[in-house]
């Protein structure tokens, strides 16, 4: 049995992608079992609330964020695909984690024996100033605190034993029902905002390119979806064996440092 594999990627890099996969032949997986289909955009914003023009004289737009994957899956006709195959359950996951295991049976199996519609996987965060999201409950229902968003006491309070209140790392291995996906893709989940520098068009039709940030990109994020629900399944794994993550281009947490643990990883089995 090959299990189906739905790629999400932006409007920037879809047809990349796309040539991509199709040089390297898939790289050995079923073509007829992939799909790649585009997530949507919105809106960028200056400093004044204005829109941005792009070169081409529309409004400039962006990703919506990781967030977007369940309205997209709706969209672009995945999810009734989905539906049709008769799916049962969809593991989303991200391409920043090197380590991230694709289809995880054993966050499957516990999803199961606990009733619940999602599941997700977990490490404990190496000090509290880690860039990484972290799992809480808020008014009853299950939620992430993004990093950027959680603030500094909070993220140093440490519980009777030592560890960190807020220390279980959201690392993007996520597992969902197909119920759940098709009851979120129809809500809509918050915004967060993001400074970033975006060239754009002035009054006079020139291309301006800033050199430091000047505009807003509103993104939402796949755990803004867990509140629409009492209660999720989280399995804490080893960071060793889940966790190499990329998110910057030199450094710690970079593709050099990702690949070292995504090799030794390897070694040990």
């Amino acid at each position: 049995m090959v299990i189906p594999w739905y790629i999400m990627t932006s409007k920037e890099n879809h047809e990349e992608t796309v040539a991509f996969l199709e040089k390297n032949n898939y790289f050995g997986y079923n073509k007829k079992s992939v799909v790649v289909f585009t997530q949507s955009e919105l809106p960028l914003i200056d400093t004044e609330g204005k829109l941005l023009i792009n070169k081409d004289k529309k409004i400039k737009e962006a990703s919506d964020g990781n967030g977007g994957t369940y309205a997209s899956l709706r969209k672009s006709g995945c999810l009734a695909d989905m539906k049709e195959k008769g799916i049962k359950w969809i593991f989303i996951g991200s391409v920043d984690n090197a380590l991230l295991k694709m289809v995880d049976i054993t966050l499957l199996g516990m999803a199961i024996k606990q009733e619940v519609q999602i599941a997700s996987k977990s490490v404990v965060k190496v000090n509290p100033q880690e860039r990484v999201g972290v799992f809480c409950k808020m008014n009853g229902h299950p939620k992430v605190i993004e990093y950027t968003e959680l603030p500094q006491k909070m993220a140093e309070e440490v519980d009777d034993e030592g560890e960190l209140k807020y220390g279980e790392s959201h690392i993007m291995c996520n597992l969902f029902t197909i119920d759940a996906i098709e009851k979120v893709s129809k809500e809509h989940l918050m915004y967060h905002s993001a400074f970033k520098k975006n060239a754009y068009l002035d009054g006079n039709g020139k291309e301006v390119i800033p050199e430091k940030e000047n505009s807003y990109k509103f993104e939402s994020f796949i755990f803004d979806a867990f509140e629409f629900f009492d209660d999720i399944a989280i399995l804490r794994g080893k960071r060793e064996d889940d966790f190499a993550p990329v998110k910057n281009k030199d450094g710690v947490d970079s593709p050099k440092t990702a690949k070292e643990l995504y090799e030794k990883y390897w070694k040990r089995q």
